[in-house]
Parts: structure tokens; C-alpha cells; sequence
């Protein structure tokens, strides 16, 4: 009998436990699942935040140039806003074309909220991965997709283009220039096709040899072409060619260097690349032709932020909102001579008594009207 007594009370006590320790083990869970909670609260606050990235053209991030301009827009974005690399803004480089798309899809999948599309050469993929992915935000800047969740992000390159034309004419020596295109394309034949109507504006009988590398990213054949420019007596050479430029200030700083007292000059693009050209105590960058890509991504993006993307538009930039620019930095090249003849030749563009050209054809008829 004390046994059995004992073994119910042994029992009652076990089951009292079981019930204490399930309650206990209940409050832990609780708190467990509060602490869950919060994690998964974080993280669906974390993702509910706004977040944007860019793939590049094969250029890269450190082209000196275009998509350098881009990521630091987009770096400044996420600065404003307390935002590091990786978290809240990240890049996906492009070594080859075939890359697109995979890096937009990528870049789709790991949730970010407007993805850019750096360069018009893009422009197919952007337009398949939006459609493909109607609820994601997509940008694509220098060319223009027709969709409700694309914006398309122009400048007026040309506009800025004549205006560094007008430095080189009033720059030269030999009356000879030159102009060296990435991808022979619509997009580059603005700058090439500003840059001729500027020279031409101030001195016609100023010759303009114009050659494409077809492209952004091959240095040694912007090398060549401008080794065979200067040679034959041009002295001044507008490129906009991205990473293929950096071949042509190479080959302007090596001449320089082995013949100090030939005059040989670069005009940069996209930004100002005054850094390119310095060898020593001397610069080769007589001025750039500055395209604000950064400050447009950087608008872009707090506009999208804000619930003010601008779907399915376009969004010009030009010399009248100073996104488009003549770079002054290189004070000793860039004469007042130079500085005033530029300066009221964006007075006559501005207020619209010129109208800059902006293909071959309109060129043609520009120079004809002279």
C-alpha cells in the first residue's frame, strides 16, 4: 500500500514537473519567438526598405569615365541615406555583353527595388527583364525602353559637345582635330556630331578626322588610333569612348613626356578627367565635356524612394539644369579667350539661337546654313 502510495506521489510529482518544466520551457519559446519575431520583423523591415543597384557596360566601375560616374552617383545615394555597399546599393559588373542579363536577373532576385541599366547597349535586355518582372523598377541611361516600369534616363550630349568644340577650334595650332568614338551609334554620333558644329562654328576651314575603336573597353586601340592622329598633326583629340580613352590620354601623356614642346591636348567626357591627363607638373586635358550621370542616378533613385518613380518617361538633361557642363579645371589650357567664346556660345544654345545637331545628316545641313 505505501507503495502504491508512494508511487502516486512519485507519479504526481514527475507529471507536476513535466507541467513546470513545459511552462518554463513555454515562457522560453515565447521569448525565443519574440526574439523571432523581431528577426523576422528585421528582416521583412530590412527588405521593405528601399534599395537600388546598376549593372555596368564592360567598361566597369573604374572606366575613368561613364559608369565610374554612374556607381558615384549611386555610392552618393547611399551615403545620404546611411546605406554600405552590399546593403541597400551594389553594382554587378559586365565583362562581356552576354553578361546583361544575367546580372540584371540576379540583381532582380536578390530584391532590389530599381535596378539601372548603365549604357544603351542594355537597352534589349532591359526590355526583356522588365517584362519579364513587371513589379521591379528598372532605369536605363543614353537610351530609351518603352515600359511602364522603365525609366529612361537622356542627355543632351550634344549640346556639350559643341561646346568643348568650340575649345578645341580656339585651342588648336595646326587646324586639325579629331574625335574618337566608342560604338559607332546613334548615341555616340551626338557627341560626334555636336563636336564637328562647334569647331566648324568657329573656324570652317578647321579639319575634323573622326574614327571609331567599336569600343568602350579597349585602351590599346585608343591608343593607336590617337598615336596615328598625332602624327599626323592633330593636336587635339575629343574622345567618347569610355574605357577606350584611357588609351588615348596614355598615348597624349607619352608624347608629351618625350617631347615636351609638342603641344598635344585630350578633352575628356562623361566627367571631368583632368586627373587622366596630369604627367608630372603638366596636364594633357585641355577641358572635358561633363555629363552629370552621377547626379542624375542619384536623383533617379530618391525620386523612385520617395514613390515618385518615373515610369514609362523620359528624362532629359541638359545645359540649362548644369547636367550637362564644360569642365574649367585645367586653368593655364583654358584660356579666357577660351572660357568667353565657350560661355557665349551657351548663352546662343540656351536661349535657343542655336539648335545643335545631333546626327550626321543634321550636321550636313548645319554646316551648309554657316
Amino acid at each position: 500500500m505505501k507503495n502504491r502510495k508512494f508511487l502516486l506521489l512519485f507519479a504526481l510529482l514527475l507529471t507536476l514537473g513535466m507541467v513546470l518544466a513545459a511552462c518554463g520551457s513555454s515562457g522560453d519559446d515565447e521569448t525565443k519567438g519574440n526574439d523571432s519575431k523581431s528577426e523576422d520583423d528585421a528582416s521583412s523591415e530590412g527588405a521593405s526598405d528601399f534599395s537600388a543597384a546598376m549593372v555596368t557596360d564592360v567598361g566597369g566601375v573604374d572606366d575613368k569615365s561613364f559608369n565610374q560616374s554612374a556607381w558615384e552617383g549611386l555610392k552618393a545615394w547611399g551615403k545620404e541615406h546611411d546605406l554600405t555597399k552590399g546593403n541597400g546599393f551594389d553594382y554587378a559588373q559586365s565583362d562581356d555583353k552576354s553578361q546583361y542579363m544575367p546580372n540584371l536577373t540576379r540583381l532582380v532576385k536578390q530584391k532590389y527595388n530599381l535596378i539601372f541599366g548603365i549604357g544603351f547597349k542594355l537597352k534589349e535586355d532591359i526590355t526583356k527583364v522588365s517584362k519579364q518582372y513587371p513589379d521591379t523598377h528598372f532605369a536605363i541611361v543614353d537610351d530609351v525602353v518603352e515600359q511602364p516600369n522603365v525609366a529612361s534616363v537622356t542627355f543632351k550630349e550634344h549640346q556639350g559637345s559643341f561646346l568643348v568644340g568650340v575649345a578645341a577650334a580656339k585651342k588648336t595650332k595646326s587646324n586639325k582635330v579629331g574625335f574618337v568614338g566608342g560604338v559607332d551609334s546613334p548615341l555616340i554620333n551626338k557627341f560626334e556630331s555636336g563636336f564637328i558644329a562647334g569647331v566648324k562654328s568657329v573656324n570652317p576651314d578647321i579639319e575634323v578626322e573622326v574614327q571609331y575603336a567599336e569600343s568602350f573597353g579597349a585602351a590599346d586601340k585608343g591608343k593607336l588610333i590617337a598615336s596615328n592622329m598625332y602624327n599626323n598633326g592633330i593636336d587635339v583629340i575629343y574622345h567618347a569612348s569610355g574605357a577606350t580613352g584611357n588609351g588615348v590620354f596614355a598615348q597624349a601623356k607619352d608624347i608629351k613626356q618625350n617631347n615636351p614642346d609638342q603641344d598635344v591636348w585630350v578633352i575628356g567626357v562623361d566627367r571631368d578627367q583632368y586627373a587622366e591627363g596630369q604627367i608630372d607638373d603638366y596636364n594633357v586635358t585641355l577641358t572635358s565635356m561633363v555629363k552629370r550621370v552621377d547626379i542624375a542616378v542619384q536623383d533617379l533613385a530618391n525620386k523612385s524612394m520617395n514613390g515618385e518613380f518615373p515610369g514609362g518617361e523620359i528624362l532629359e538633361y541638359g545645359l540649362e539644369d548644369e547636367a550637362v557642363s564644360v569642365a574649367m579645371t585645367n586653368k593655364e589650357a583654358m584660356t579666357d579667350d577660351i572660357v568667353k567664346a565657350v560661355e557665349e556660345w551657351k548663352e546662343k544654345i540656351v536661349n535657343g539661337e542655336v539648335e545643335v545637331p545631333k546626327t550626321r545628316e543634321e550636321t550636313d545641313a548645319f554646316l551648309k546654313a554657316l
